[in-house]
């Protein structure tokens, strides 16, 4: 990451009002919340995306909610890093993941897709996976062939309890690498019960 850059943090999920409340949207979630505490009105169409922008330190921070389907998410962030002269470090994407039970966040640079189409699609446009990923935990459907159908529905009674803490702690999560870096943020988040809520077993 190079600290004279802007920076841009992308919420994945898909447009519609069908899809507002799925698992898959839990990215936009979380950076609807991000915005609502840093002040920035997500009210600008730019880079195929809503963006809006606040200064942090003297660095122009971009957060964006790609108005493609979730699979063509990197045709949006590529744009953005292209108009913008970023890297793909300067890139920090908030996602669901099925790999890590509800309740929990991974920070991470680089890796694979692990399944997410919106992911995968970013790795492919900017031709590397070198950015920071957000990794929200959703759970694992109830076999992989529902695996569509689960990140497409609606959270269930006991996970929509949870889902306010773990917005507001992935929040604080962004906010803390954000104010004290990255480093800061995995080191408090990367492990069980850093955001507050308890896991669904």
């Amino acid at each position: 990451m190079n600290d004279s850059n802007d920076l841009l943090i992308v919420g994945l999920g898909n447009p519609g009002p069908e899809y507002a409340g799925s698992r898959h949207n839990l990215g936009w979630l979380c950076l609807d919340e991000l915005a609502r505490r840093l002040g920035a009105e997500l009210d600008r169409k730019r880079w195929r995306s809503v963006v809006g922008s606040v200064t942090i330190a003297e660095r122009r921070v971009w957060l964006a909610k790609p108005q493609t389907w979730m699979n063509l998410s990197g045709l949006a962030v590529a744009n953005a890093v292209r108009d913008a002269g970023l890297d793909p470090g300067d890139v920090w994407v908030v996602h669901d993941e099925l790999d890590l039970p509800l309740c929990r966040l991974r920070i991470r640079i680089g890796g694979s897709g692990a399944g997410n189409n919106g992911v995968r699609s970013v790795i492919d446009s900017l031709g590397t996976p070198d950015f920071v990923r957000f990794r929200v935990g959703i759970g694992k459907p109830p076999s992989a062939a529902a695996g569509v159908r689960y990140v497409l529905a609606g959270f269930g009674k006991a996970e929509v309890e949870r889902v306010p803490a773990v917005v507001g702690g992935v929040a604080d999560a962004l906010e803390l690498a954000l104010g004290q870096g990255l480093k800061a943020a995995m080191d408090l988040y990367n492990r069980a019960g850093a955001l507050g809520c308890e896991e669904l077993s």
